[in-house]
């Protein structure tokens, strides 16, 4: 299975939930760490073909080899949650 039949699975089977999601790099290194009202939505929009991407968002997608996430029960958790990963974490990508 390639990296891209990987990450088409993980999109298929993404919660419509809020919550976080983690984007790792060939060597599993967390390089952005993002939040979500509907975690299937905001992840897949970053693989569809749009011209409104910043340039460094499509250095980024180039980048992504898996992606994690952690549903949450509200906005709010979501929120705090990915303040708290980005502390610990500080992914290349998170400003």
């Amino acid at each position: 299975m390639t990296d891209q039949d990987h990450l088409v699975l993980v999109l298929k089977d993404l919660p419509v939930t809020p919550g976080v999601y983690l984007m790792k790099n060939q060597a599993e290194k967390i390089i952005y760490v993002g939040k979500a009202k509907n975690l299937k939505s905001r992840v897949r929009s970053y693989f569809q073909d749009n011209k409104d991407h910043s340039p460094k968002t499509l250095i980024l997608v180039k980048q992504i080899r898996q992606i994690e996430h952690i549903s949450t029960k509200t906005e709010v958790e979501a929120f705090l949650l990915e303040a708290s990963l980005i502390k610990k974490h500080r992914p290349k990508y998170n400003i």
